[in-house]
Order: C-alpha cells, then structure tokens, then sequence
C-alpha cells in the first residue's frame, strides 16, 4: 500500500552481512542517501534509503506524510534480518523517531534532531509532517511575521520563537519517545543553525531518562547542522541556508559519533575502522 518505486529507493547490501538492517532518511534535500548507505553497508549493515516525498505516487512535499510509508519499509527490512535500526538527519530524524513511537524497532538514530513534530505547507495549507492512520499528528506553528536578518537565512530563532509563542501546541507536539524500545543515539552540534538541535536532543534524553530507557546523546558545541562520518564528504543540497559549524568540527562530531553508530550496528570495532 505505501511501496517506494524502485527510482526512489536504493538497497545497499553487505558482503559481510551483520545481522542488522538499517532505514535511512534524508532531511529536506529529499535525496536517497545512496553514500551514506554504502557507507554502513561496507561494515556489515544492509541499508535501504528512500526518498519520502516528491517520489512517485508520494507526497509532493513533506506535509501529511504517513507514518505507514516508513513503518512498510521496517516491516520488509524485519523479514530479512534479526535487528532494524532507523537512521534520520534533520526532517528525516523527525519520521526516524515517530516512526519507532508506532512500531518496535531495535534502535535509532537521529543526527541534528527535533524533539518535537514540526509544520509543513502544500498549495497554502499548513498541515503536519506527518499522519498516522490517516489523522495528522499535532505540530507546533511558525511564528507568525517571522523573518530572518542574515543572509543565507538562520531558521534558529524561527524554531525558538515558534516554541516560546505557543507552548501549548509544544506540549502536544512533543515526541512521545518514551515509547521507543530499542537504544536511541542522538547526534547534535551546539552551533546548528537550522534550528535548535542541541536543545532538542537534550529534551528526548530527558524524557528517555525519566523513564529508565538507554540514550546516548553526541555533541560539539562548534559543530552545526550537518554531521560528517568518517569516510564521508560533506553533504550539499537541500533549501539554502546557514547551516553553521565547520567542516572539520562537522567531522570531529561525525567521528565520536560513530563508535556508538559500531555499538549499535552490532560490528565490533576492530572490523569498522574507517580511513579517510
């Protein structure tokens, strides 16, 4: 019912296969995150990207997108392995972490997340990222009359302004990750800015905290919006803007991130060194 064409996915197998299927999910750019998954696949992980709007027979942008699109993917992904991780950047880390609120997964990942579920626009309309059988789910509004003073354009303050007007619709838009079951990596640059991802991921620790659930939360405090894995290049693409941090502070918060990535891929360590 929610199949992705064969155009707007790509399946990166391993070799050397460790057990664990990984969903991958790009942010705003929209893109299939093919080096990224080869990445995780040369340690051992079988990873499927897809791209989850703009696609075929999917929606045009990221507004009422169903939740049910990613809960297929960890459905297919489940019959061919013993563990499923979810793996999201930026809007991407938003389905990451809904999608493991609605169906257990083994664990996630979400770099430069938000803790809660944010607006999208189509045709004029306003409406959540996302449904889930067939409602939307609540979001947190844009501050009205927002503009930014900086070119490229900072959304930070739109994000920090849009939390402290409304904090009603913030409550109820808040990610119940509490109900994750698997382990949660959270992977987050002080100098983002996008929005606030820090803050954020602080708040899902938080939570997860409160209820005894294991979380690792990664972080630099010169590090933006756009963390770099060792192996990787940096990424380019997606709707201008000012995205902070450096591209070696960016790698430096890529590569503490990645022994926890290791951990929870289940790879020992010694068979995931990367060189660059």
């Amino acid at each position: 019912m929610f199949a992705v064409a064969p155009e707007d996915r790509h399946d990166a197998l391993p070799a050397d296969p460790c057990g664990t299927a990984v969903l991958l999910l790009a942010g705003s750019s929209g893109r299939v995150e093919r080096e990224r998954a080869d990445l995780l696949a040369a340690h051992g992980a079988r990873v499927r990207t897809i791209r989850w709007f703009g696609g075929a027979g999917q929606r045009p942008a990221p507004h009422e997108v169903p939740l049910e699109l990613f809960v297929e993917q960890v459905d297919r992904l489940r019959a061919e392995c013993e563990r499923v991780l979810v793996f999201g950047t930026s809007f991407g880390a938003e389905p990451a972490l809904c999608t493991a609120c609605v169906t257990p997964v083994d664990g996630v990942i979400a770099f430069a997340p938000s803790s809660v579920v944010w607006p999208g626009v189509l045709d004029g309309d306003w409406s959540s990222h996302w449904t889930h059988r067939g409602a939307p789910l609540p979001f947190v509004p844009f501050a009205p009359g927002w503009q930014p003073d900086e070119e490229p354009p900072s959304f930070r303050s739109l994000y920090e302004e849009s939390l402290r007007r409304a904090p009603e619709s913030a409550a109820a838009a808040r990610i119940p990750v509490e109900q994750i079951v698997g382990e949660v990596v959270l992977v987050a640059g002080d100098d983002d800015r996008v929005w606030p991802a820090a803050e954020f991921a602080a708040r899902i620790r938080a939570s997860r905290d409160e209820h005894g659930l294991r979380t690792t939360l990664v972080s630099r405090p010169d590090a933006g919006h756009r963390a770099i894995l060792p192996g990787e290049q940096p990424a380019f693409g997606g709707v201008g803007m000012a995205h902070g941090g450096t591209p070696e502070a960016d790698a430096a918060l890529g590569a503490a991130a990645w022994p926890h990535i290791v951990r929870l891929l289940g790879l020992q360590p010694e068979s995931a060194t990367v060189s660059d």
